[in-house]
């Protein structure tokens, strides 16, 4: 009998048209069939530096990311070396181990130039208030710049996607790495395998090298994927909260860093989760602009991730 599963009930379900058109499912299977024990073998894409690195707790996850953030500030301040970091709004948990280690060193961070990737909008652009329960601004200054406390980053160095400032964003970011400064770009990996929230579907306007040159977009479609996935990790599952809308960085800035920080921590306590097959197409599809995560390995740097995503991601009753 004929395996049943979406690869072969699709054809004229309400599925049919609902994945971006440039998804190959028969190759995304095969991503999400490895041993969970193979996940760290290298592939021939990978950046040379590039490395996945296994945590085995949400504590541990949050602890090395933290860290990793940490230790990237105090040895560019040891190089006197100014330093742009590109910075997510989930995963979160890493920020409070930074702001330990920091305060820990006493490292001053006004070398630090932060850029926040994405921001909920409406459709032209326009954001919630800076102080507003839900912003992304919001967040950022609760769990990172507040703690700080006197080594925090200047005011004036810190920018938020809005309708103004992200359009200043690639000049910026320019302007610092004519003059020296490194970049850093911290990520987590959506449902649909975005980075910030540049969509998969984007793909389908433009050619690749087009594509590599989006730097911004204002009013930014969400994909279905990403709202159900923010629902259940953000809103309490409440999906009438959230924008289908929002700014956000493209490849021609999230695919130029130096060095990327990246975070896989979408498990839920009752041993259910969303992100495993994200990380095993991100480290196993191979480079391809309808899921824009597959870029990040192409470039130096860790990404962290839970063991319990790497599987095995089998059928179970819960």
């Amino acid at each position: 009998m004929a395996a049943i599963n979406l690869l072969s009930t699709i054809k004229g379900s309400l599925l049919e048209n609902f994945y971006p058109q440039g998804w190959d499912l028969e190759k995304i299977d095969r991503c999400c069939s490895n041993p969970p024990e193979s996940i760290l073998d290298r592939q021939p894409w990978w950046h040379k530096d590039f490395q996945p690195v296994r945590c085995e707790t949400i504590q541990d996850f949050d602890m090395m990311m933290g860290f990793e953030i940490a230790q990237t500030i105090r040895a560019y301040r040891e190089e006197k070396r100014e330093v742009v970091f590109i910075l997510p709004v989930g995963p979160m948990g890493m920020y409070k181990w930074a702001v330990f280690f920091l305060k820990a060193w006493n490292i001053n961070c006004d070398h630090f130039h932060g850029f926040n990737m994405d921001e909920w909008s409406d459709q032209q652009g326009n954001t919630l208030a800076p102080d507003a329960v839900g912003s992304f601004q919001q967040a950022m200054e609760e769990a990172f710049y507040g703690p700080l406390g006197e080594l925090t980053v200047p005011p004036a160095q810190r920018h938020f996607a809005t309708k103004t400032d992200l359009p200043e964003y690639p000049e910026q970011i320019a302007a610092l790495r004519r003059a020296g400064a490194a970049l850093v770009v911290v990520f987590g990996i959506g449902r649909a395998c975005h980075i910030a929230f540049w969509e998969p579907q984007y793909a389908g306007e433009f050619s690749e090298k087009e594509w590599m040159e989006q730097c911004y977009r204002l009013g930014a479609p969400l994909h279905p994927l990403t709202i159900e996935q923010n629902a259940l990790t953000s809103f309490r599952g409440r999906y009438t909260l959230i924008s289908c809308f929002a700014n956000t960085i493209g490849p021609g800035l999230f695919l130029k860093a130096d060095k990327i920080i990246g975070g896989c921590d979408g498990a839920f306590p009752n041993g259910m989760q969303w992100q495993g097959p994200s990380l095993w197409i991100t480290l196993r599809y191979g480079p391809d602009r309808w899921l824009p995560s597959t870029f990040m390995p192409t470039q130096p740097g860790r990404l962290f991730f839970l063991k319990d995503l790497a599987g095995p991601l089998v059928a179970e009753c819960h």
